[in-house]
């Protein structure tokens, strides 16, 4: 058994046994139940303050999103995710041993060296943007745009909305997100726990029938007002507008802003949306018909 192997083995064991003691221990880094709890919430916000009134609660494929949601957050963890990052780590550490280099060598910025409160700034504002450029790119790369046809098959905007996307999606972030974090030192898990669950909250708000923009503060994040028009049909072009992932500065910065007027009621979707698979299998599969 090579070395490869053995992290991937070791990688899903370790995996599954974190996943079970999430199940049966409650602790401030529970990702499971910090899943659910930010669900709740928000869908109880939902509920309280409905957007579109006329809109169930229960919309349109919301137990497709809800599978989705946990498919994607915990399975497809342990399926894939956790094995290639583990994997991509040593082949980054072999490539640089070739040098005699280490990955403390290529590190530009170390945010021990800062105070908490800047170094997570800083943490979460490279990781940000870096999404924020891998979203343009998901929609600018034929290739990607079909894996990413998935989170826009939505007809009915919803909180579990958020979490509906196929599994080659998260790949190619953590691909586009892992060399350049290679740059930041410092960073610990607490930091990663506190920037995820901040962006996956915005995110559930973002998707959820709330007709939101958080006054001023819609110049900084991304908001349901300003979200529900990157989903939208209908777009001034063929690439899309609105791809703030957690901050919407990055869209004002670089001119592609799009909120025409109050988006509530306008169609979701794509073009020839009404062929694309309506069940997981069938749109897990259709990126492999291209």
């Amino acid at each position: 058994m090579n070395k490869y192997q053995e992290i991937v083995i070791n990688s899903y064991s370790g995996y599954f046994n974190y996943l079970k003691n999430e199940l049966f221990s409650l602790h401030i880094e529970n990702y499971f139940y910090g899943l659910i709890i930010i669900s709740l919430a928000v869908f109880i916000l939902e509920i309280v303050f409905p957007w579109r009134k006329n809109q169930a609660i229960f919309r349109k494929d919301f137990w497709l999103d809800v599978f989705y949601m946990f498919f994607n957050f915990f399975l497809l963890n342990l399926i894939v995710l956790i094995a290639l990052s583990n994997v991509t780590e040593q082949l980054i550490n072999d490539f640089l041993a070739i040098f005699n280099w280490k990955l403390s060598s290529i590190q530009l910025i170390n945010l021990s060296h800062h105070p908490k409160i800047i170094s997570l700034l800083i943490f979460f504002l490279f990781s940000d943007f870096i999404q924020w450029i891998t979203h343009r790119m998901l929609h600018r790369v034929p290739l990607f745009w079909n894996f990413h046809k998935v989170h826009h098959s939505v007809k009915q905007m919803g909180f579990a909305a958020h979490l509906r996307y196929h599994w080659m999606e998260p790949v190619i972030y953590k691909s586009m997100l892992y060399i350049p974090l290679a740059i930041i030192g410092g960073f610990t898990v607490q930091d990663v726990f506190i920037v995820h669950f901040f962006a996956i909250t915005i995110g559930h708000l973002n998707h959820a029938n709330l007709g939101w923009d958080y006054g001023v503060l819609k110049y900084v994040f991304n908001n349901p007002k300003m979200h529900i028009w990157h989903h939208s049909k209908k777009m001034p072009n063929k690439y899309g507008m609105n791809f703030g992932i957690t901050l919407s500065v990055w869209d004002y910065i670089f001119r592609t802003n799009y909120i025409p007027s109050d988006g509530r009621d306008i169609e979701l979707g794509f073009e020839d949306d009404e062929k694309f698979p309506t069940d997981f299998v069938h749109q897990e599969t259709y990126p492999l018909k291209f």
